[in-house]
């Protein structure tokens, strides 16, 4: 068993302790750290302490990464998982790892079943995350302490709507319609049926918007690291959201407030410096902690995906035929974001040249424990935003097809390639879009599985390839509710065609 592969073993034996006790939706655990309410909410400090335990647990784990099992924080929701899971269903990844990961495989070929294991990992953490911002939220309220001041009051009230609004863009984009847990009271959530996704989203563009209103323009609460949600995280975001709803007049918008904000963000002209610590194109990072055995400091995908050695050790995960051919001739995006290793450092299979994701350079080969990160995980970028505001002029929004093609040109002149001709029409335009989000945002939280199934293109695009046949059916574009969720309330009812 390679070592990327043992970090989801060890998560779907050993997940989170704090996480254990919730079997389902309606028994969430105790609030992050398993602080009480009235211990958190005494003090400025406290406040800050417990929702920055959220943080920590969405890329570490409840432990902090720190002990002997600091490898159960990745490979979850937050920290992996996601671009995993949704890579492999769709046409970016493959798994490399054979009979060692049979899970994983009914990703990779679209045969998921009603009681897999792995959305356990992405459903129940999401779960304890908005449960975690849920209680901030009503201790907040509930508090009459003198020494939780106003500012406070109101930023870290900002900072749980879009740790909230967060969770629930993914939940439903996973799964569909889900449960809309707005409270930690036993007595309401018990028995939750699933909501509608309109619905959903209703409540995640309007906690992004109290959030985008609250928030700080700057980083001051993270210390002048990019490592705490602010104003222009909720408004990226946002737009996203307004994007996937279909609303592109506010999506265009929204993504122009972040793009104009040039003291903030710019494009970086390195490839290879998009992912640094606080580099300029970062709009929100998680930051991992460096102290832990195993990991140090590496980001969660740079442990998946990077081989060790680095050119001649075996990939667990690597890039698709579909994916490599999606690149455009002198595409530095293919140069400096992909790397290959021969496998020779491994003797006992065969010599093999394999493709994998680089965009982050620090993985098992060499990282250090209790050292200086050079890179976080990058959550929230300003690329996308070119794209987001790309794809809604497409759609008629703001200036239309010719300011697309001039968004759309920003990216591909990043990327070394020529400009698009300005005579191209809409249709050929919105293609376009899609082209460039599949070489941009490639093995980046789920965004090619997203794209196929929110623009329709899914079932055309994925049912014709080799790995994926046959081809069972458009139902697996949404995962299966988590078994055990669904034998404990009765009233949440599993997505169609699992059974």
């Amino acid at each position: 068993m390679h070592y990327n592969h043992k970090l989801l073993a060890v998560f779907f034996l050993l997940f989170i302790p704090g996480l254990d006790a919730c079997k389902k939706l309606v028994s969430v655990p105790e609030p992050i750290n398993s602080i009480t309410t009235t211990e958190v909410f005494s003090t400025d400090a406290q406040a800050n302490s417990a929702i920055a335990g959220i943080y920590t647990e969405m890329i570490n784990g409840s432990t902090g990464a720190t002990g002997s099992n600091a490898g159960a924080g990745f490979s979850t929701f937050s920290a992996g998982l996601t671009t995993i899971l949704a890579g492999l269903s769709s046409d970016e990844l493959i798994n490399n790892q054979g009979s060692e990961s049979v899970g994983l495989e009914l990703y990779n070929t679209n045969h998921l079943l009603y009681n897999d294991g792995e959305v356990n990992a992405l459903w129940t953490p999401a779960y304890s995350y908005i449960y975690g911002a849920n209680s901030i939220m009503g201790g907040i309220a509930a508090s009459t302490s003198s020494l939780l001041s106003d500012s406070v009051r109101t930023e870290l009230t900002a900072e749980a709507k879009f740790i909230r609004a967060f969770c629930y863009f993914y939940l439903t984009n996973l799964f569909g319609d889900v449960p809309l847990v707005l409270t930690i009271n036993f007595n309401q959530t018990a028995g939750m049926a699933s909501t509608p996704q309109a619905q959903v989203y209703q409540q995640i563009i309007q906690d992004l918007k109290d959030a985008q209103a609250a928030l700080p323009g700057d980083y001051s609460v993270g210390l002048g690291e990019r490592i705490r949600p602010n104003q222009w995280a909720a408004t990226a975001l946002l737009a996203r959201a307004y994007l996937y709803t279909g609303d592109y007049t506010d999506a265009a918008t929204q993504a122009s407030a972040v793009i104009g904000n040039t003291a903030e963000y710019s494009l970086v002209s390195n490839l290879n410096g998009v992912f640094l610590t606080n580099s300029t194109e970062a709009i929100w990072q998680l930051q991992q902690n460096t102290s832990a055995p195993g990991v140090g400091t590496a980001t969660p995908e740079g442990i998946l995906f990077l081989p060790n050695p680095l050119n001649t050790g075996y990939p667990d995960y690597i890039l698709s035929p579909q994916l490599l051919g999606a690149f455009e001739p002198g595409d530095q995006r293919r140069l400096s974001w992909v790397d290959s290793t021969n496998n020779s450092y491994n003797i006992s299979t065969s010599t093999s040249l394999y493709y994998f994701p680089f965009k982050y350079k620090t993985g098992s080969y060499n990282y250090s424990v209790g050292g200086t990160a050079t890179e976080y995980y990058m959550v929230l970028r300003l690329a996308e935003q070119y794209l987001i505001r790309a794809e809604a002029e497409a759609n008629g929004a703001g200036g239309g097809t010719s300011a697309a093609i001039a968004d759309l040109n920003m990216i591909r002149g990043r990327a070394g390639l020529p400009a698009l001709s300005a005579s191209l029409t809409p249709a050929q335009v919105i293609t376009a879009v899609a082209h460039e989000r599949q070489t941009e945002l490639f093995a980046e939280w789920g965004h090619r599985w997203l794209d196929l199934k929110r623009t329709g293109q899914a079932d055309a695009v994925l049912s014709v390839i080799p790995l994926k046949q046959p081809w069972l059916g458009a139902y697996q574009l949404l995962y299966p509710i988590p078994y055990t969720e669904t034998v404990d309330d009765p009233n949440l009812v599993q997505n169609p065609g699992y059974n």
